[in-house]
């Protein structure tokens, strides 16, 4: 027989899951989270928090690089070693927190890797030679590296790395070969290149970064090269052969073949659901290339089994996951929370410079339909991005022309990871242009810009 003491089941304890334990857990359910590996998942363990780590260090470390600018003397230095210690030790405190957190909202973890198996209210939880019942089961498995072993790109221990090897380096690379621009592959060519290493991005389309604006697009590319990494769009690795000592990849671009010979290559191209050995095709579960398909509160259509995160459908940042999932469980507790709009969950890239977005791109909204008004701010145009030694970025808004709704909101240059949640509650709030324009901005701070890119959209800039 199985243990039916829950009402609730999350499998998987990442961003999604542990939030969405939580949320049940305040809601008067009795929940239990099934964890194969460390709490927190990938994000917490080998994702958002330790790379932020990493990049952190790389940016002291180009600070001091600069510290002639500032007026002070510092010699400039690097332990990988140690570097790579302090981010794997702020991931293990903050798993600890989330067992923290399981404990203080009294929720059961279980250990072990889950499978499914048909049952009534909800599909029963096994767990090894355990089995356990619930009112409602939610998947937040979560998902992996997409690798191409066809053409030998999958990780080898040795030459070829995902994320994952990526952010527990030996040494650091001479010549290092990143394929994927999106923001796990430049978060990651930023890294090595502040280290020294000789990187080189391929992306397929036309763009690095292709979510982002177009516009922040060759912004990005610009400040990249000018860093010194090598960007080859419209490329594709086509094979990869080991050597003794390098690996040398044959990429196919605009002027034809290349092969060229690199240290290590890290895959950014993307990941896969894990929705593997769950027993989910014998419960009917509609999976659409590796990912589960669900409806605006995260039903899976089968009995009692929800999904969230990342092994559904996209955007696939660890925050939306988190909101979805209480999304789910508040539907699930009656309560009449609104649907998740995709449009509306901000982006981020944390490399230097960073790069952050809301909504609509310009292209976007243009074929949307929209009839548009585009602002635009330059950093340089800043007082305390000036002070700071960063007046290297661009904010832009996009509205539209007859409502004056914020469609649209894309930055590049310092901090801006932090300042994108101010137009993101703007477009919470469905806040219009002159509501924006009549906000005051404190001064000195970067957040002065964002002002600025509204007024400039209206034509009525002050500082530029």
């Amino acid at each position: 027989m199985a243990n039916s003491d829950f009402d609730v089941i999350v499998i998987g304890s990442g961003p999604g899951g542990y939030v969405t334990a939580i949320r049940a857990s305040q809601l008067g359910f009795k929940t239990a989270v099934v964890e194969k590996d460390a709490l927190g998942g990938v994000c917490l363990n080998w994702g958002c928090i330790p790379t932020k780590a990493l990049l952190r260090s790389a940016d002291v470390y180009t600070q001091m690089q600069h510290a002639k600018d500032y007026g002070l003397t510092a010699t400039a230095g690097f332990d990988l070693a140690a570097i790579v210690k302090r981010s794997r030790n702020i991931a293990g405190q903050m798993s600890k927190g989330i067992s923290f957190l399981m404990k203080k909202h009294k929720i059961t973890v279980i250990e072990g890797f889950a499978k499914l198996e048909a049952g009534r209210p909800a599909p029963i939880v096994v767990v090894g030679k355990d089995k356990y019942q619930a009112k409602h089961v939610i998947l937040a498995s979560g998902a992996r590296a997409r690798t191409i072993p066809q053409i030998g790109l999958e990780p080898d221990g040795k030459y070829i790395w995902t994320a994952k090897e990526a952010m527990i380096p030996q040494e650091m690379p001479g010549r290092l070969l990143v394929i994927g621009s999106g923001a796990i592959g430049m978060e990651f060519a930023s890294f090595y290149n502040a280290f020294g290493a000789d990187v080189t991005v391929v992306e397929m389309v036309d763009r690095i970064l292709p979510a982002e604006d177009a516009e922040i697009s060759a912004f990005a590319k610009k400040s990249f090269e000018k860093q010194g990494i090598t960007i080859k769009t419209e490329t594709q690795v086509k094979s990869v052969k080991p050597g003794s000592k390098d690996i040398a990849a044959t990429m196919a671009g605009p002027k034809g073949e290349e092969t060229a010979s690199f240290d290590r290559i890290i895959l950014a191209i993307g990941i896969v659901g894990n929705v593997e050995d769950m027993g989910l095709e014998a419960l009917g579960v509609k999976v659409d290339r590796s990912h589960i398909t669900v409806d605006e509160y995260s039903f899976t259509g089968v009995s009692g089994l929800y999904a969230i995160g990342d092994v559904t459908t996209p955007p696939w940042l660890a925050h939306k996951a988190s909101h979805e999932g209480i999304i789910c469980i508040e539907k699930i507790a009656g309560q009449n929370p609104h649907a998740l709009d995709a449009n509306a969950i901000p982006g981020c890239t944390y490399c230097h410079p960073q790069v952050a977005s809301v909504g609509y791109t310009e292209a976007e909204a243009k074929e949307a339909g929209y009839d548009i008004r585009v602002g635009k701010f330059p950093f340089i145009g800043n007082g305390k991005a000036v002070a700071l030694g960063e007046a290297e970025g661009l904010i832009k808004t996009i509205f539209d022309k007859t409502t004056g709704e914020l469609l649209g909101a894309h930055m590049i240059g310092a901090e801006v990871t932090e300042l994108i949640q101010g137009y993101t509650i703007a477009r919470t709030l469905e806040t219009t242009e002159l509501e924006l324009i009549e906000t005051v901005f404190p001064h000195p701070t970067l957040s002065e810009m964002m002002h600025e890119a509204v007024l400039a959209a209206y034509d009525r800039p002050l500082h530029i």
